[in-house]
Order: structure tokens, then C-alpha cells, then sequence
């Protein structure tokens, strides 16, 4: 995690809430309730759909999934660069995990300027592959290094850039909602996540992304 705590990188097999009472005192991790939660003026800003289907946002993997894990990150960061890898085998493996990405630019105007590029490639059809290119940086982002590892990949820089122009707003409207429910939900640094109703400031090493994925996906048979 960026800023704030870091529960559970030494993550073991005890369930989920276990891990949150041994690694800190608060209870970060619980089960999400966006009326508990919830710190903002507009009460939708934390409905389900708005959090796990956002329209401006596509699913990375399996848009039929059972189960959604949407993660607040920020291409500056080196926790969010370093859980990719881990995250992406998990769901890939699995096969039935809705991944939504969720652009929280809080390190920087290079950040901001990194979110809008990777936004603006949806208008090329190739987010999916600009989130790969710049979340596999291996070092800090400039804008021109941005705009060369996209290049890189295929993508348009000048139509992206005018594409950016024409789409400013809802490309800004979308990073303001991004931000105003990361701070709803209390997370206070990135990585960030929400696994199916759980929220989980803060990164798990494989072992502990699979139990808080089995965890989630029993409490929502539970409910059913």
C-alpha cells in the first residue's frame, strides 16, 4: 500500500476476518455496506452498481463472472505494479472473476496525466492493453514515457490525445467518481480493493487473495 497501513502481506490460511483481527486493531477488513459506509452527499455513489458496474468501466476478465474484485490503483505506485502479476494469475487461473481496475490518481500530476492516456485508449478499443503496458512500467512515469510504452503497443498517441480532448469530460467525471468513493470507502492509500462485499485496503500476497476470493464467494452463497 502507498500510504497508510499494509494488512496482511504475510497472508496465511486463516479466513479473512481472522487475518484482519491479528494483522491491526481496527477492523479494516469487513464486509462492505455501502449505507455504513457510506461519507457522501449523493447515497448512490456507493450502490453496488456504481461500484462494481460502473458503465465507463469494462471488465478486465470475465464479464459474466460470479464474483467482482475491483481495485483502486494508481500507475505510480509500486505496491499496485507489484500486486499485478500475483492478482492476474489468480483470476486468470480461476477463470470466473469480473477484474475492474479503477484509476485513483492521488500520486501526482504524472499520475493524472498517466489515468486520462490509459482512459482515453478505450476510444482505440486497447484500455486493456494500455492498463498492461503502463501498470508493467518499471520505474516512475513521465509523460513521455507513458506516451512511448503506449506507442509501444500500438496505440495512437495524436488520436489518443485528441480523443482525450473530446472526451475530457467524461473521462474527468469518471476519475472524480473514482475518487469520491475510494474516499467513501475509507481507503486511505493503494492499492485498494473490494472482493465481492469485502473491502481490503491494502495488498495480500497470493495465498491470501485466494482465501479472501473463497471467502467471498461463501458468504455470497450464504446470502442467497
Amino acid at each position: 500500500m502507498q500510504t497508510g497501513q499494509t494488512p496482511g502481506e504475510r497472508g496465511t490460511r486463516r479466513s479473512f476476518l481472522e487475518l484482519a483481527l491479528a494483522t491491526l486493531a481496527a477492523p479494516v477488513i469487513a464486509p462492505w455496506n455501502s449505507a455504513a459506509l457510506a461519507q457522501s452527499d449523493d447515497d448512490d455513489i456507493l450502490s453496488r452498481n456504481a461500484v462494481l458496474r460502473d458503465p465507463g468501466i469494462p471488465a478486465l476478465t470475465a464479464p459474466n463472472g460470479d464474483l467482482t474484485i475491483v481495485e483502486y490503483f494508481d500507475y505510480q505506485c509500486p505496491y499496485c505494479r507489484k500486486v499485478y502479476p500475483e492478482l492476474m494469475n489468480i483470476v486468470q487461473a480461476d477463470g470466473k472473476i469480473r477484474l475492474i481496475v479503477k484509476d485513483w490518481p492521488i500520486l501526482g500530476d504524472d499520475s493524472i496525466y498517466a489515468a486520462r492516456m490509459s482512459l482515453a485508449a478505450r476510444y482505440q478499443d486497447k484500455y486493456p492493453e494500455a492498463h498492461e503496458a503502463l501498470i508493467t512500467a518499471p520505474r516512475r512515469l513521465t509523460r513521455q514515457i507513458t506516451d512511448d510504452r503506449l506507442a509501444g503497443i500500438g496505440i495512437d498517441i495524436n488520436r489518443a490525445n485528441v480523443d482525450l480532448k473530446s472526451h475530457r469530460q467524461d473521462i474527468d467525471s469518471l476519475l472524480a467518481r473514482n475518487d469520491q468513493q475510494a474516499r467513501a470507502l475509507r481507503f486511505q492509500g493503494i492499492p485498494a480493493f473490494i472482493v465481492g462485499t469485502f473491502r481490503l485496503p491494502g495488498a495480500l500476497d497470493s495465498v491470501g487473495f485466494r482465501q479472501i476470493i473463497a471467502d467471498a464467494r461463501a458468504l455470497a452463497a450464504k446470502d442467497k
